[in-house]
């Protein structure tokens, strides 16, 4: 018989807290190092074009999994702007990020991201390889997780690679209502 997920369910459990914790970012991890790794091979094969185009797809197809996948896991009853930071928050892109801030002004109707450290470029030129230009990668993505979220709401960059930057972050985006 094979293994059930209760039974790694139970494994699981077997472990403190913390240990499932970093268990549980280190295949956060562990996802997004897949990702870097075929668009590095798709780019050294193809050209960055190429690989970027090919990239944005698929974070459009995973924006909009997860947008309709965490609203469920997580009980959000309505889908507003808060709920839409929480569910953002809760995405595997947000969790692999290094430093973020993601602000939300209820007042207003919008909420902020920015992200400070990102792992992913820093790996990109510590092997001495160009800043990838993410822009359009991370615009599909946040646009279907959005669009599956709540159509009413959309976000737009402030600034992204390939975009020029301030020293402190490497992208902000705006999150509002239509």
């Amino acid at each position: 018989m094979g293994h059930t997920r209760d039974l790694d369910e139970k494994a699981l459990l077997q472990h403190a807290p913390e240990i499932l914790m970093d268990l549980f970012f280190a295949h956060v991890r562990n996802i997004w190092r897949v990702d870097g790794l075929y668009i590095l091979g798709i780019e050294e094969k193809l050209g960055t074009d190429f690989a970027a185009e090919i990239d944005a797809n698929v974070h459009k197809a995973l924006g909009k999994i997860e947008g309709k996948v965490l609203p469920s896991l997580l009980g959000l009853k309505e889908r507003g702007m808060p709920e839409l930071v929480t569910a953002i928050k809760h995405s595997s892109w947000y969790l692999d990020l290094l430093e973020k801030t993601l602000e939300l002004d209820e007042k207003a109707d919008r909420a902020e991201l920015t992200v400070d450290v990102c792992g992913t470029q820093l790996t990109r030129v510590g092997k001495g390889l160009h800043v990838f230009p993410c822009k359009q990668v991370r615009q599909g993505y946040l646009d279907a997780f959005i669009k599956a979220f709540n159509r009413d709401l959309a976000c737009k960059p402030v600034f992204c690679p390939p975009d020029e930057r301030p020293k402190d972050a490497w992208c902000r985006w705006v999150f509002y209502r239509r």
